[in-house]
């Protein structure tokens, strides 16, 4: 596969001069997203809102940046993202809303509506066949991100304590999975019930279909039928008390390679185009409820077609900057019997792994690791 172009600019600016929305424009522009059609088109952009507590995710003044430049072109933009699987203040679309708001994503703010991807209780998702897929044959992706025309993901790109970095293919993989989808992606286990949460309410018990619940009548608790349960996740988005959860026991590397597989089955047969600000590098995912200081210093923006060029491109620039002092990443290499890895995220989170992800992603045509950088200024 020939060189995948990735288009870059600093966070430089000028003393009464434009903005950094307005450099992100430019960047991307000029890294040709006019190319696509979008006239009268439904666009998705898929961001991470940032977990409540936490203050390193991208700020809403990029997503009004890119959600212009759509309208600019003709397009219908939506800000979007999916539930999550655990227990936190994204859990459902209506607390989901809520934190997104909370933290400064509003339709007045980035101008144009938002919607969760997957709905109200995480369930409303879509089969999508993954081409070349090892792992995963089918991806439970949220109707509204299968919904649009076109699909963009803006990315904060930063460190992440399982997957080395959350970047690119991690924003739209997991992402765009729904609550069932991230269940596959993290776990090859089944749920369990904690008793003390459950209302026995039966809700979960509606949504199964494989006779995989059943109801204590004594103890008016849920239990799980561990020879009929499938561990599809559909449980998951059916409670509202946060009585069930799965063990996140998928080893990193497996994890890794249904990530770019998801991605794959999001960015198949439509447009799509992807941004990545390597910005307040926290050695963490945004989903904590708070943020560390960052590992590395603010690197700049970056934008292509290709989102495994993105990724690496991003990594490369990451691997060769220096380590902040005072942070998880500078402490770690100060400890005594410190093993260099000579890898800035492996260094900040030994048990971490990312290399596989992008391996895996070219095997499976996901895009190339080969790019020319190209520099905007």
């Amino acid at each position: 596969m020939e060189e995948a172009k990735v288009y870059f600019t600093d966070f430089r600016t000028v003393a009464f001069g434009d903005g950094l929305p307005t450099k992100l424009k430019k960047l991307i522009k000029a890294a040709g997203i006019g190319q696509i059609d979008m006239d009268g088109k439904f666009v998705a952009i898929k961001l991470h809102f940032g977990e409540l507590g936490n203050i390193s995710y991208l700020r809403p003044n990029y997503a009004r940046a890119v959600a212009d430049v759509v309208k600019g072109l003709g397009g219908k933009p939506f800000l979007t993202d999916c539930n999550t699987m655990y227990p936190g203040s994204r859990k459902n679309a209506l607390e989901h809303l809520a934190c997104a708001w909370e933290n400064g994503f509003t339709p007045l703010t980035v101008g144009c509506p938002i919607l969760i991807g997957d709905g109200l209780k995480g369930t409303d998702d879509v089969a999508v066949p993954v081409e070349g897929g090892e792992y995963v044959k089918e991806a439970k992706i949220g109707r509204a991100i299968m919904d649009a025309d076109v699909f963009i993901s803006l990315t904060h790109f930063k460190g992440h304590e399982m997957t080395g970095f959350g970047g690119t293919i991690k924003n739209i993989g997991m992402g765009c999975g729904s609550r069932a989808g991230k269940k596959e992606q993290h776990s090859n286990g089944k749920p369990h019930i904690d008793r003390d949460r459950c209302r026995g309410c039966r809700r979960c018990q509606k949504e199964c279909a494989n006779d995989g619940l059943m109801f204590d009548t004594a103890r008016k608790k849920m239990t799980v039928n561990q020879e009929n349960c499938v561990g599809c996740g559909r449980c998951l988005g059916a409670c509202n008390f946060d009585a069930i959860a799965f063990d996140n026991n998928a080893v990193n590397e497996l994890l890794n390679c249904r990530m770019a597989e998801y991605t794959k089955a999001v960015v198949d047969g439509r447009p799509s185009f992807h941004i990545s600000l390597v910005v307040d590098v926290s050695p963490n995912c945004d989903c904590h409820g708070e943020n560390d200081a960052p590992i590395l210093p603010d690197l700049g923006m970056f934008a292509s077609f290709d989102p495994l060029a993105l990724d690496q491109a991003c990594a490369d620039a990451c691997l060769n900057a220096q380590p902040l002092p005072g942070s998880q990443l500078f402490d770690n290499m100060k400890k005594a019997g410190f093993v260099d890895h000579h890898d800035h995220f492996v260094n900040s989170a030994p048990e971490s792994e990312w290399r596989t992800c992008l391996e895996h992603a070219e095997k499976i045509g996901l895009g190339t690791r080969n790019y020319e950088l190209i520099v905007v200024k």
